[in-house]
């Protein structure tokens, strides 16, 4: 069989299925060569070690054990992601408010757009009532925004 990375090859040649050419390539050279990973080290580790190692993995951003265990043998520092759940309900409320925001601007744009093309007063009166109300619906959400993002201020600028 021919080697894959020398030439493109069928995928029959791969052992599958198919007419069309597959090409398999070499990951890209890199310039530093000392950030290879050129030696293989391997051990063996108590179940609860290898356990705290997985919650070490999940709550990281490493992308295997193996980088783990590189980063704890080199002193390097493991990068950890921590969510707060306190902040869930803030977060949800946040994010609906930001939603509800950005339909009014979309809804006072199209009625902004209205009021340009329209021809007469009464029409122009009309788009503008509207726009008036949506408006107050606006200082409505910024006043409950405000508080959220007050609480969120004492919360993480707390000494």
């Amino acid at each position: 069989m021919p080697t894959p990375f020398s030439r493109g090859v069928t995928a029959a040649e791969l052992g599958g299925y198919g007419k069309f050419n597959v090409w398999i390539m070499a990951r890209p050279k890199t310039e530093n060569r000392e950030r290879l990973y050129t030696k293989v080290v391997r051990t063996r580790v108590t179940k609860a070690t290898y356990e705290r190692m997985e919650k070490l993995l999940a709550e990281s951003n490493c992308r295997s054990i193996g980088e783990v265990a590189r980063k704890i043998l080199s002193r390097e520092k493991i990068r950890c992601l921590y969510k707060d759940a306190t902040m869930r309900g803030t977060m949800e409320e946040l994010t609906r408010i930001r939603k509800e925001l950005k339909a009014i601007g979309i809804n006072i744009n199209q009625l902004t757009k209205g009021f340009n093309s329209s021809r007469d007063e009464s029409g122009k009166a009309f788009y503008t009532l509207k726009a008036i109300e949506r408006s107050k619906d606006i200082d409505a959400k910024i006043d409950r925004l405000m508080i959220l993002v007050t609480s969120l201020t004492k919360k993480w600028l707390q000494e």
